[in-house]
Formats: structure tokens, C-alpha cells, sequence
């Protein structure tokens, strides 16, 4: 056998030290995919829909914020963020920092170590049993790359409510320092074994974790910064609504990874929240959309594009938890109670009027967040609460039996802990930001855009990248050259300043 002979059949053995006995390659390949369908919502995703949505002199620099907050997280959630969200305790609600480099621990079966449940059962009635919530078939390099591109779409859609004015180097800051005391506090309260996680409060894949602590966050973070300019507030049309869809597209369709991945392996639950996330977003969408028509006489594509936003942040709190008609049911509400908070109660509230919230974020993320959160303490199934938290007993409201009142309370008693820690937290970093840098852009940058702050713009305005120039550039002259004029006007119909 040739030596290349030998290295391609030992790198594609079926077995041996590459492939442990315990490792489920469905599961492995399931949770990757996975992790990389919610990677593409972020980059190219959300900087597309970014870069796209906003007025075209904030283009590059909106896009920038999303690409740098994705490259940022990675460093930090091998580094310390990991483990302070799913390693072992610290505190109630956080883990202790360490990295997540090693081989000795990448190349080991993954777990959680503090979600180890307890509870009596077995030898008697006293007797105690220790059941592991998850114990995912595939090493722990693929439970970090999974909850990593997660703690990075939470700082990107937080950066939603700041975009247009803020200082790219206070966000430099802010991003390590938010995801380290905040977003960390959330995912092991909820996800990594913390109180909330053992008390009961069910958040499927992020409605909490991601959705209402970003949305909150933003808002604070919004109300620190302040606004945009007053012309920007005024009129900020998107610069290219198609490339706003695809966006858009890239987003809806990576949520199967968002919420298909969360059952941490290739099982019937995760199907289930697959299926529930596209009906739920389309019904909302929908929904969105009529209400739209109704008052406002027009389909908005905008409003179209939050619809389905809000749609798949509602369904997130419990994509694998109800039934098919419960996500139809949540569809209709996260369709039209944000819509009511954001065209109705946000031009009647002082507050929200004075915050510049610049994508909304607050509605489409914390409003329905929240929103998803409590319709699950209602329509959580019983037998589909056992698929996926198998020693619980946890129900919805909507069902007869014990405890389906209390699910509910502990769903909302959840979201208060999240909202008022992102308050606090936030206004904290922010702070400690400002002490550093300023938290918002000068007026001469505020008034220019994307050339003052990167030195760069989103779109050629002539030739080969250069702005229009009279001097150099016309469509006639004097010698019928038609690429140099200095006098002759341009032919009527043609705009010549972009």
C-alpha cells in the first residue's frame, strides 16, 4: 500500500482513536450543521440586512459592527465566556472562567456538568437520583462551536438598536465586556445549570437568553449612547430593499439550525421545532403584513421583513415544546402585539420616543421574547416538556395537572431576572466604556457617515471607486471626447451627483 494509500484509509477509518465508542456521528454532523446554519444568520446574514436596512452613508459602517462583534465573541468564548456560561459553578447564576483550548477537554464527550438533575426516585422514597439533563454523543469542540455562534448573533442583534451614531471603537469595547458580565449570566442561569434552569423556567433555544436580553440591552444601551442625528431620525430609508430580503432570507432560513440544534442532538423533537419555527414565522409575517394593509393601505416590505422577525423570536422560548396549532396561535400574537407596541404604544410613550432605537429592537426582540416566553408557560405540552427536560414534569398553563399555573409564574419571574440584570449590567458597561472612549460619534462624522469614520463608502460613484468630479469627469467635450468635459452639462434625465 502506497503511503497516500495508507493516510487516506486511516483518515477515513470507521472506527479507532478518531471515532470513540460514544460518539454519534448523526448527532455530531446534526449539531455542526447546526451551528453553522446559525453562523451564516450572522455573517453573511445579519451584515447583510445590516449593511442594507439603513441609510446608504451608514452602510459599511453597520455591516462592520455585525462582522467585528462576530470575531470578537470567538476570541472571548474560548478564552473565558465558554465556561463562565456552561462550565461549573461559581455562583448561582454564573460559571467559573477558563478556556476552552485544550485537547484534553475539546476532544472529550461533551457535557454540561451543572445541569445534573435531583430528585427522588429508584431505591425508595428517600432515595436520591442523579439524572444528567443532556449527555450530547459528539466532543465538547462541537458543544463550544455551537454555543458560540450563539453568544455572537445576541451582541449583533443588540447592535440593531445602535447603529448610525455610535463610536466603532466605544462598540470594540463594549462587545468583550457585555458578553462577559452579561450574556454569560444568562446562558448559565438558563442553559448551563444555574438557578433558573433548576427552578424550572424553559427557554428552548434563546427567547430568553438571546432574544429579551438583546432587545433590553439595546434599548439601555441605546438610551446611554443617545440618538442619531436629527436629519437621520427624520428620513433613513434602507439603500437597497432587496438586498435587505436576502438578508432576511438568510436569517429565516438559518433558524433551523437555531432551534433544530437546541434538543443538542438529531432527534424527533428537534423536527418538531424545525416545523414549529416556519409556521409560526409565516403565520406572524402574515399577520404583520394584513395589519399593515389595514391601516396603512400598503404592504410594507419592512414591516414584512419585522413580521417574520418577530414570528421566529416568539417561537424561539418553545419551538420543541407545543403543538403545531400553539405555534399558529403564537404566530398570531407575535404578529400583532408587536405591531401594536411599535406603531401604536412607541408614538404615544415619552420613553420610547425619546430612546432612538434604530432597528427596533426593543420590539422585535425584547417585546417578543418576552412575549414567547410566557404564551410556552401556557402552551407547553406535557409529553413534548418530557422529550426535552425528561425529569421535570413541567406543563403549560393550557393543560390540566400540577404545576401548569406555576409554569407560567416561573416563566415570567425568568424574564424579570433577565430584564433587570441587561438594565443594570448594560448601563454599567457603558459607563465603564465612556470613562475610556466616547460612547457616540462626533457631529462632523454623524453628519458624513461611513468615508469620515472607515475612510471607505458602500458604493462607486464613479469609475473605479471615486466620488464624481466635474473637474475630470463630464459627458462631452469641446474635441467630442465623451469621458472628459469640464463644461458641458449633462444630457437631461442623467443625474450626475449620486
Amino acid at each position: 500500500m502506497s503511503g497516500d494509500a495508507f493516510n487516506m484509509s486511516v483518515a477515513y477509518q470507521p472506527s479507532g482513536m478518531a471515532v470513540p465508542e460514544w460518539l454519534n456521528k448523526g448527532d455530531n454532523a446534526w449539531q455542526m450543521i447546526s451551528a453553522t446554519l446559525v453562523g451564516m444568520q450572522s455573517v453573511p446574514g445579519l451584515v447583510i440586512l445590516y449593511g442594507s436596512i439603513v441609510k446608504k452613508k451608514w452602510a459599511v459602517n453597520s455591516a462592520f459592527m455585525a462582522l467585528y462583534a462576530f470575531a470578537a465573541v470567538w476570541l472571548c468564548w474560548v478564552t473565558w465566556g465558554y465556561n463562565m456560561s456552561f462550565g461549573h459553578k461559581l455562583l448561582p447564576f454564573w460559571g467559573k472562567a477558563r478556556p476552552a483550548l485544550g485537547q484534553s477537554f475539546l476532544l472529550a464527550q461533551a457535557v454540561l456538568p451543572q445541569t445534573t438533575q435531583f430528585y427522588k426516585g429508584g431505591g425508595g422514597a428517600d432515595a436520591v437520583v442523579e439524572t444528567p439533563w443532556v449527555n450530547p454523543l459528539y466532543p465538547m469542540a462541537t458543544m463550544v462551536y455551537f454555543q458560540c455562534v450563539f453568544a455572537a448573533i445576541t451582541l449583533i442583534l443588540l447592535a440593531g438598536s445602535l447603529l448610525g451614531r455610535m463610536n466603532i471603537k466605544a462598540w470594540m469595547l463594549f462587545v468583550p465586556l457585555w458578553l462577559t458580565f452579561s450574556y454569560t449570566v444568562g446562558a448559565f442561569s438558563l442553559w448551563g445549570g444555574g438557578f433558573l434552569f433548576h427552578w424550572g423556567v424553559m427557554d428552548y433555544s434563546g427567547g430568553y437568553v438571546i432574544h429579551l436580553s438583546s432587545g433590553v440591552a439595546g434599548f439601555t444601551a441605546a438610551y446611554w449612547v443617545g440618538p442619531r442625528s436629527t436629519k437621520d431620525r427624520e428620513r433613513f430609508p434602507p439603500n437597497n430593499v432587496l438586498l435587505m430580503l436576502t438578508g432576511a432570507g438568510i436569517l429565516w432560513m438559518g433558524w433551523a439550525g437555531f432551534n433544530g440544534g437546541d434538543p443538542y442532538s438529531a432527534n424527533i423533537d428537534s423536527s418538531l421545532a424545525v416545523l414549529n419555527t416556519n409556521i409560526c414565522a409565516a403565520t406572524s409575517l402574515l399577520v404583520w403584513t394584513c395589519l399593515d394593509v389595514i391601516f396603512f393601505k400598503k404592504p410594507s416590505v419592512i414591516g414584512a421583513v419585522q413580521g417574520m422577525i418577530t414570528g421566529l423570536v416568539c417561537i424561539t422560548p418553545g419551538a420543541g415544546l407545543v403543538q403545531g396549532w400553539a405555534a399558529i396561535v403564537m404566530g398570531i400574537l407575535s404578529g400583532s402585539i408587536p405591531w401594536f407596541t411599535m406603531m401604536v404604544v412607541h408614538k404615544r410613550s415619552r420613553l420610547l420616543q425619546q430612546v432612538d432605537d434604530t432597528l427596533g429592537v426593543f420590539h422585535t426582540h425584547a417585546v417578543a421574547g418576552f412575549l414567547g416566553g410566557a404564551t410556552t408557560g401556557l402552551f407547553a405540552e406535557p409529553v413534548l416538556c418530557s422529550l426535552f427536560l425528561p425529569v421535570t414534569n413541567s406543563r403549560g398553563a393550557f393543560y390540566p395537572g400540577r404545576g401548569g399555573g406555576l409554569q407560567f409564574v416561573r416563566q415570567v419571574a425568568g424574564a424579570l431576572f433577565i430584564i433587570c440584570w441587561n438594565v443594570v449590567v448594560t448601563s454599567l458597561v457603558c459607563h465603564a466604556v465612556r470613562a475610556v472612549v466616547p460612547l457616540r460619534m462626533p457631529e462632523e462624522e454623524l453628519a458624513i457617515g461611513d468615508d469620515a469614520v472607515h475612510g471607505e463608502e458602500a458604493y462607486a460613484l464613479w469609475g473605479d471607486g471615486e466620488k464624481y468630479d466635474s473637474t475630470k469627469h463630464g459627458w462631452y467635450s469641446d474635441n467630442n471626447d465623451t469621458h472628459h468635459n469640464n463644461n458641458k452639462a449633462a444630457p437631461s434625465g442623467v443625474t450626475q451627483n449620486v
